[in-house]
């Protein structure tokens, strides 16, 4: 749950701290909330959905579980914390179709040469 609050904060653009300001807590209480090492209340989450702009439900729909055709969803929020990966969606966003289609190209290519090179380690003198 915190994680699908952290991406949906990420993406309409509110700050940690305008978050808390909103629902009334800490910026660290929503790191907090975000890192999962507290869990949010039900009453806190209805806060935080109105905050962020959208259902409780969409920032549950993680606790359905795998059993539940969410694997995807779940997958989806693990590769959406990777450091960098909201930017470079955003910055995708803007490019215009043909860019879009050289860039995953250009990406294909580079993830299918490093999986068959090996990374050779280098000694720094």
């Amino acid at each position: 749950m915190g994680a699908a609050v952290r991406i949906r904060r990420r993406t309409i653009g509110i700050s940690q701290e305008a978050l808390a300001d909103q629902c009334g807590v800490s910026f660290q209480q929503i790191q907090k909330y975000e890192n999962g090492a507290n869990r949010i209340s039900f009453s806190r989450l209805v806060q935080i959905a109105r905050a962020l702009k959208c259902r409780v439900v969409d920032l549950m729909d993680v606790l359905d579980g795998p059993d539940r055709e969410t694997t995807g969803d779940l997958d989806l929020l693990t590769r959406m914390r990777t450091p960098g990966a909201l930017e470079l969606l955003a910055a995708y966003e803007q490019m215009p179709p043909e860019a879009r289609a050289s860039l995953v190209g250009l990406l294909r290519a580079l993830t299918a040469q490093a999986a068959v090179t090996p990374v050779k380690s280098r000694r720094v003198a």
